[in-house]
């Protein structure tokens, strides 16, 4: 009999490979959601390529980002941006943190990242920017520790989306097709608004069209889904 957190695993792994296959992920990033019976609870993969994960190494963190299993393995460093966000936001239920070619210019110069085209609109009104020299200086610009994270998750506050000085963006979801299907679209937002700031003057979607954009039917989220299985 398949329960909640066996399709949980299946469809980590598979999300770890769309990510993956879409450039949003390389060999480094990683994709994670919260545990669907221990909600303090999150399943992350090992220290990994995202395209290689499979079953087998996905593993149970608790609170602190401490492995319930699989004690000795290799942990992403950067875990803690997953448990911190998760104890900020109840409503979350999965985060993908990546490094996406498409985004890290704006990550560089500074420049915010606004929703250009329709599906765009599911980054929100706003992206905020997080420096982590506000709060610890001078780091080698990764996110490991719980202080960290907790920094990172207070600069994200109610967004669904922030970028990470010269460093990637962490996205975030109500569920994983969600957050995937996000992640996706942003970076493909970030591209569109790039070339375009080439050609002239950028101006985002108005607020009402962000509104009205924003709200992306389960069907269209599931169709773009299996596509993406498909290829994955």
């Amino acid at each position: 009999m398949t329960t909640n957190i066996d399709i949980c695993r299946t469809e980590l792994v598979l999300a770890n490979r769309i990510l993956a296959r879409a450039g949003v992920l390389d060999a480094f990033g990683h994709v994670s959601i919260r545990h669907p019976d221990r909600p303090d609870n999150f399943l992350l993969s090992k220290s990994k390529a995202p395209e290689l994960v499979s079953d087998a190494d996905i593993l149970e963190y608790d609170s602190e980002a401490v492995p319930v299993d699989g004690v000795g393995v290799p942990q992403y460093s950067e875990r803690f941006i997953h448990n911190e966000i998760y104890r900020a936001r109840p409503d979350v239920m999965a985060i993908c943190h990546h490094h996406s070619p498409s985004v890290l210019p704006f990550c560089v110069a500074g420049v915010s990242i606004v929703p250009v085209y329709q599906h765009g609109a599911l980054i929100g009104r706003h992206v905020p920017m997080w420096d982590s020299r506000d709060e610890f200086g001078d780091t080698n610009l990764l996110v490991t520790n719980g202080k960290q994270g907790a920094s990172l998750a207070r600069a994200l506050g109610s967004a669904s989306m922030v970028l990470m000085r010269h460093h990637g963006a962490t996205v975030v979801g109500t569920g994983l097709r969600e957050l995937v299907f996000r992640s996706v679209s942003a970076c493909k937002n970030a591209e569109f608004q790039y070339r375009a700031m080439a050609i002239g003057t950028v101006t985002g979607l108005t607020d009402g069209e962000i509104e009205l954009a924003a709200k992306v039917p389960p069907a269209a989220i599931d169709r773009a889904w299996d596509l993406w299985v498909g290829e994955a």
